[in-house]
């Protein structure tokens, strides 16, 4: 590896954002047939560097070159003329479309106008039969799980000649065993000559899929290290700067204390008739974290959205300290003390066009001192977004700045600001660390038991095993819809809970 030549050549790579200096001369190098890693903390410059490669972004200085030719990619069309592909952490799919004809998106059409969508499907089944990636090119979008997405993405940026790939975070939606299939592809990939460059914050992913990781901390190259001399916990300091404690998880087994949230008998159905929740019937105490432990499609957003109220039961009930709140709002729920940290921040949790002030307040604004007699007190909801961005360490240039523009981990810490900053009695957290770096889930980790220590019961919804083990007091495990197993912490064996979770 030491001997291949450089296919990406990047020097000097500046990127600003108003007065933010996402790249700070960044220089970066790929090599022919390796995978390259980029680590870094959420808003340490990765993505942005290779939005730069991919066309998206126009460095205000630095120079490019692909191979020996000096390059100039001023868009995507460029970038992909030039054998660039990224895979986006977002997907960049169309639903309704069928595999081939999202492949088909944005490329030019032949002599006569026409695209052959027929032919796509004939060269996308040939490309994923060689690569492994096991995709039908005939099926529609929509109807295939999150794993097979991804495998469309990186199909249909191969079939644009893709001799460059640029994956982002390609396993922080997937389950373990599809993290680990994919990966088995990638190598595949690789050892057929596909240059990759890997933006991950898993380390153990890191560690046994690239060749070389380039560190970057606020905007600028830590430095560059071949994997086989550098060990995990050393490329976690080099990322935050400090060293990073290893987590253990609870310090000691908790009772909790009085019931804040139960389910009883909660049933959901779908238009089909298909049953998402089967007879769930869990308690929730004041001081407790209760982990959710599953294989992601079964019954955990279902299980979310009914305890959150944006999705009504079929049978059974939820009461909330005491409450009957089965058919009450989210609003309603709201006032009676719950907090909700849904497992799509983009989608569901945050309002992207909106400022960071304007989603701090969302669910208060109607109260004093954001309001009165209906009218926003603009003043007082920004000093109070400001408190929140001291606070929780909100890395932006300000409570006006839209949200949009802030890095995942820092929409992530709004989101959870927001909702801890009432204090609550129950939290209802989803995939909290989903697609975070080690610094910013230590983060999150912290802020969680730092509300479990005030008193508020935490139900915490997590495809990661580890997440779960590191944090709850009690685990469950939610299989086809129903609750398989319930047990302490202290006495979890992880051998039988990884065979509950896979239904046996």
């Amino acid at each position: 590896m030491e001997s291949a030549a450089a296919i990406v050549h990047m020097r000097d790579i500046t990127v600003r954002f108003g007065s933010v200096v996402a790249n700070d001369a960044v220089s970066f190098d790929l090599r022919a047939g390796e995978v390259h890693a980029l680590l870094g903390e959420n808003g340490a410059g990765k993505t942005t560097l290779m939005r730069v490669l991919a066309g998206l972004i126009r460095p205000v200085s630095g120079t490019l070159a692909i191979g020996s030719r000096p390059m100039r990619l001023r868009s995507v069309a460029d970038a992909t003329a030039a054998g660039i592909g990224m895979v986006h952490q977002h997907f960049m799919l169309v639903p309704s479309m069928t595999v081939a004809e999202n492949a088909c998106l944005g490329r030019p059409a032949g002599h006569r106008m026409l695209v052959d969508v027929r032919r796509a499907a004939r060269d996308l089944a040939e490309l994923s039969h060689r690569y492994g990636l096991a995709v039908d090119p005939t099926a529609k979008v929509g109807q295939l799980s999150v794993g097979q997405q991804q495998r469309v993405e990186i199909l249909k940026a191969v079939y644009r000649g893709a001799r460059v790939l640029i994956l982002d975070e390609p396993t922080a939606v997937l389950t373990p065993q599809e993290a680990d299939s994919l990966l088995d592809v990638l190598r595949s990939m690789v050892a057929q000559g596909t240059s990759m460059v890997l933006i991950s914050h898993k380390l153990r992913e890191v560690m046994a899929t690239a060749d070389r990781v380039t560190v970057m901390r606020r905007g600028r190259t830590v430095g560059t290290y071949r994997t086989a001399d550098v060990s995990a916990p050393e490329l976690a300091s080099l990322m935050v700067g400090r060293e990073v404690p290893v987590s253990t998880g609870p310090v000691r087994p908790r009772t909790g204390g009085d019931t804040v949230l139960e389910l009883r008998g909660a049933r959901v159905t779908d238009r089909r008739g298909v049953p998402r929740l089967d007879d769930v019937t869990l308690r929730l105490r004041a001081g407790e974290i209760l982990g959710i432990a599953g294989v992601d499609g079964n019954g955990q957003r279902e299980l979310a959205m009914v305890i959150a109220g944006t999705e009504p039961l079929t049978g059974g009930s939820i009461h909330l300290r005491g409450r009957d709140v089965s058919h009450a709002s989210p609003a309603t729920r709201i006032a009676h003390g719950l907090a909700h940290v849904p497992e799509d921040r983009q989608g569901t949790g945050l309002v992207l066009d909106l400022s960071i002030t304007d989603n701090a307040v969302l669910e208060v604004a109607a109260h004093p001192p954001h309001s009165r007699r209906g009218w926003l007190n603009r003043a007082a909801m920004r000093a109070a977004t400001q408190e929140l961005i001291d606070r929780y360490d909100i890395r932006c240039s300000g409570p006006d700045q839209k949200v949009r523009e802030l890095s995942g981990g820092n929409q992530q810490k709004l989101l959870l600001a927001r909702e801890i900053a009432r204090e609550p009695a129950a939290l209802l957290v989803s995939q909290p660390t989903r697609g975070l770096d080690i610094g910013a889930i230590e983060y999150v980790h912290g802020q969680l038991r730092g509300l479990r220590e005030r008193g508020c019961g935490i139900l915490l919804i997590s495809t990661e095993l580890d997440e779960i083990l590191a944090l709850a007091d009690r685990v469950a495990v939610l299989y086809g819809g129903r609750i398989t197993a319930l047990t302490d912490r202290a006495d979890v064996r992880v051998e039988e809970l990884g065979l509950r979770m896979a239904g046996r």
